[in-house]
């Protein structure tokens, strides 16, 4: 039998006990079944999302929370025997092999059949037997059964399962009037005749084939979509009639929408990938208005302090820092480093060299990744301003020189107890330098500064790797935390008054309450900080897009991509945007009445990173919202396109400060 990992413990509480299920046995169960274990390799970094995945055979393994909700219905005991019908891939029948005497499992595909076999098999559930064959008909030779599992949709209960079933026994099946929409209900025999019949909820599962089933021409609806597409008649014209018509992205009036926004103090642009140029065109055009119309003073970005802070000393005009290498070097280059960011760079240079210098908007970095840039950057500057704290401070980085241009791995390392004063250096190392604020930013405040937020952001960084290698939800958390800290110290340092522009994801940027990854996975993020600290003085604007070619990678540090976008699926909220056929828009969310109501039912949103893999795009890049209380505004692109990287080579006739020079 297998062991419980944190995964599996975050997945029970929140996804399973979190919804309500409170058998302590089925979530002591939940936890100790290794769900990977039971899906193809493809699909193994998924298996605790709150989510269906594809298995073999074009079948699927159900949702945690379903087998778990339908083994507590069940009420299985210790020593039942218990049929369950549908194996695949043998997760359903291995957590009831946890709770019951004997598990007997039918399966009507024989491949899949032989590999839940081997896999219950490797994990040593020799209390399940594997059988393939029409599931219908049950297993008289080894009936009565004390409770029958379904996981396939019939039209009704097949009698030779009511004749398999013990008296007080308990049978949990879906059924329906159609092979798409079934309710999950439980029967209970409590005479040899006599039965109650309970509904537990609506659920969706692929159709029962088979002789007391539905006929083998239902079995394509087991490739239907995860979840019913909800009813769109008449949402698609609500949103056509709310929605704002946006001119192209050339027009001087593109971002003119944008003006009810211009007294905030904090403006969040979104993107729903870090690959497409329409994001990055619409978010230069709307913060070149902020900035000259409404007096915004910086932009702040999802990317490394030391990159962007090369980019801000080009466009304030200041001298470039000592050893400042070209910006954006890193996987993925493509992400800041493009033709897009580049005219935006350059508009803010032409804009700034006609401003008083302490008017000039700059361009900073809000996240967390810049270890080893960030450590040089400390150091080389306490060796201008004080060499004896340049060498204590070099001692306390010390500890992390192995892991530097590595840092993914030191988590590992501070299991031993040699590594564990680390995090202990770091806050001391910015703790000395904060407390020669003042002697120290007499030589120079922005270099000050700048030194001080990277110190910052090695202390956070070390937490940061730290628990990533646990995997955990707040790893994330402590990106983001850092990321809002980092704006918090911008706004204060740039004075009384000053407002900001950030660029990052939807996932970053949108209040993460009201998606999956509030809900179900504990996750925060930027905007929901931002609004629990500015209210309604933040606004949060999303964008989305159906379908066209984004610059994405298939793994980590993978050779760059121009992919196709899949068209958006029909139960999201793309989807909707694309059936009200306008090309470009922006709905202002504080809509009223029967818009919002519906736009506030739950629905898929497509989240694009710097990976994108399409074969996997429900699993990998989808996540339920509620769209109202995301964003304040959505910003719709119907087709868009892949960004352009800048070469690799420096330009003839560039001059050295240029940030993205080589």
């Amino acid at each position: 039998m297998a062991t419980v990992t944190d995964p599996r413990r975050r997945m029970v509480r929140r996804q399973i006990a979190g919804r309500g299920v409170t058998d302590r046995r089925v979530l002591a169960a939940m936890e100790k079944v290794p769900r990977e274990a039971f899906l193809p390799d493809a699909m193994q970094e998924f298996a605790y999302e709150d989510t269906p995945l594809p298995i073999e055979e074009g079948q699927t393994i159900s949702q945690p929370y379903i087998v778990a909700r339908m083994v507590e219905a069940a009420d299985v005991g210790a020593v039942d025997r218990v049929l369950e019908i549908g194996a695949g891939s043998g997760y359903a029948a291995a957590v009831l092999g946890e709770l019951a005497g004997r598990v007997f499992t039918i399966e009507r595909h024989p491949a899949l059949a032989d590999l839940a076999r081997a896999r219950l098999g490797q994990l040593g559930y020799d209390n399940v037997e594997v059988r393939t064959g029409d599931g219908t008909l049950g297993w008289p030779e080894e009936a009565p059964f004390d409770a029958i599992i379904a996981t396939a949709g019939g039209p009704r209960v097949p009698e030779a399962w009511r004749a398999q079933l013990a008296v007080e026994g308990r049978l949990v099946m879906p059924v329906g009037e159609t092979p798409t929409r079934q309710r999950l209900i439980r029967l209970t025999r409590t005479g040899p005749e006599t039965w109650h019949e309970e509904e537990i909820e609506e659920v969706r599962f692929v159709p029962l084939i088979g002789q007391q089933g539905w006929p083998e021409e239902h079995e394509d609806f087991r490739r239907a979509p995860r979840r019913e597409p909800r009813p769109i008649s008449g949402l698609h014209q609500l949103i056509r009639a709310a929605e704002q018509p946006l001119p192209n992205l050339e027009d001087p009036t593109f971002a003119s929408a944008f003006d009810r926004y211009g007294d905030r103090r904090v403006v969040l642009l979104g993107e729903a990938s870090h690959g497409t140029s329409e994001f990055y065109r619409a978010r230069a055009a709307i913060t070149q208005r902020l900035i000259e119309r409404h007096g915004f003073s910086f932009v702040a970005v999802e990317a490394d302090w030391p990159d962007a802070l090369t980019i801000d000393r080009y466009v304030r005009h200041l001298p470039a820092r000592p050893g400042a290498r070209p910006a954006f070097r890193r996987f993925p280059t493509w992400m800041w480093r493009n033709t897009d960011v580049d005219a935006f760079v350059e508009w803010l240079r032409g804009h700034n060299e006609r401003q008083l210098a302490e008017r000039r908007a700059g361009f900073f970095g809000l996240d967390i990744y810049s270890l080893a840039d960030s450590i040089a950057a400390v150091l080389a500057y306490l060796d201008t301003v004080d060499s004896a704290a340049a060498k204590v401070a070099r001692e306390r980085y010390g500890c992390l020189t192995p892991w530097q241009h590595d840092p993914a791995v030191y988590g590992r390392a501070v299991l031993s107890e040699r590594y564990r004063a680390c995090e202990a250096d770091m806050v001391a190392a910015l703790r000395d330098l904060l407390a020669k604020r003042l002697e120290y930013a007499a030589h120079d405040g922005e270099q000050f500064f700048d030194a001080a937020q990277n110190a910052r952001l090695a202390a956070a960084a070390e937490r940061y790797y730290r628990a990533m290698y646990y995997g955990s939800a707040e790893s994330w958390n402590m990106r983001d935390r850092h990321m809002f800290d980092t704006l918090q110290h911008l706004l204060a340092h740039r004075g009384e008054g000053a407002r900001a522009v950030v660029w990052a994801h939807n996932s970053h940027i949108g209040d993460a309450r009201f998606t999956d990854m509030g809900r179900v996975r504990g996750e925060l993020n930027l905007g929901e900080l931002c609004r629990a600290r500015f209210g309604e003085e933040a606004a949060l604007i999303g964008f989305g897009t159906h379908a066209g070619t984004v610059t994405a990678a298939s793994d980590w540090d993978g050779e760059m991509e121009v992919k196709e976008v899949r068209p958006s699926r029909e139960d999201s909220v793309e989807h909707q945007f694309h059936a009200a056929g306008v090309p470009r828009a922006v709905l202002h969310l504080d809509v009223p009445g029967e818009l919002r109501r519906r736009l506030r039912s739950p629905r898929l949103e497509r989240f694009i990173g710097v990976i994108y893999r399409p074969e996997t795009e429900l699993q990998s890049h989808y996540a339920e919202v509620e769209l109202p209380s995301q964003f304040d505004a959505y910003v719709w692109f119907d087709r868009t396109a892949a960004v352009t990287p800048l070469p690799t080579v420096q330009r003839p006739g560039v001059p050295e400060t240029y940030p993205f020079g080589l």
